[in-house]
């Protein structure tokens, strides 16, 4: 099972990031292969330009292509996920996400922004025909902290829903049980009394 994790910030090192790297570690104790885009290392010339034949913006449609599920992690600004998140996915064939799971991740400086998952984003990755669009998981300053080692910190309510997420990834985007919760019984298991 692939899984690719894009990362849709322009900075190198951003909490949006660092979603993504925890969601990683989450999905490799559970088996599953990952790659890696940075939309920032594709050559910004060929995305501003919708140059979909420059050799690093064919490599990512054929990433998206080859992936069973996506996480895509994004800082919002200004009320909306970052431009070179926007001119990637601008870029895409309209059904680059068809029969694909989606887990949205984002970042913003406070809880305000965070419809921008819903109304921004949601919308974008649904018109790329994506099969299964799972609830995002939006995270503030507070909550994922700079350390003084200069590493990020997850906070413990996060934390929690990112493995929710992983959970849930897994179990219906992945067809793969959860490790969570109660084992399915069959209902000629079940026994009742009247």
């Amino acid at each position: 099972m692939s899984v690719l994790l894009i990362a849709g910030s322009p900075s190198e090192r951003s909490r949006s990031a660092a979603l993504l790297d925890s969601v990683s570690q989450r999905l490799r104790l559970r088996g599953a292969t990952i790659e890696r885009l940075h939309i920032r290392d594709l050559s910004p010339q060929a995305l501003l330009l919708g140059d979909t034949a420059h050799r690093t913006i064919a490599a990512a449609v054929d990433q998206v292509a080859r992936a069973r599920a996506i996480v895509v992690a994004t800082p919002v600004y200004k009320a909306a996920y970052s431009g070179v998140l926007k001119v990637f996915l601008d870029l895409l064939p309209q059904t680059a996400l068809k029969n694909k799971t989606v887990l949205p991740l984002a970042t913003g400086g406070s809880p305000n922004h965070m419809l921008a998952l819903d109304y921004a984003l949601r919308p974008v990755l649904q018109s790329l025909a994506a099969r299964h669009i799972l609830p995002g998981v939006y995270a503030t300053d507070s909550q994922v902290t700079l350390t003084p080692e200069g590493a990020h910190h997850i906070g413990a309510d996060i934390a929690a829903r990112l493995d929710e997420a992983v959970a849930t990834l897994f179990a219906e985007g992945l067809r793969l049980p959860a490790t969570t919760g109660f084992e399915p019984i069959a209902f000629s298991r079940v026994r009742c009394s009247v």
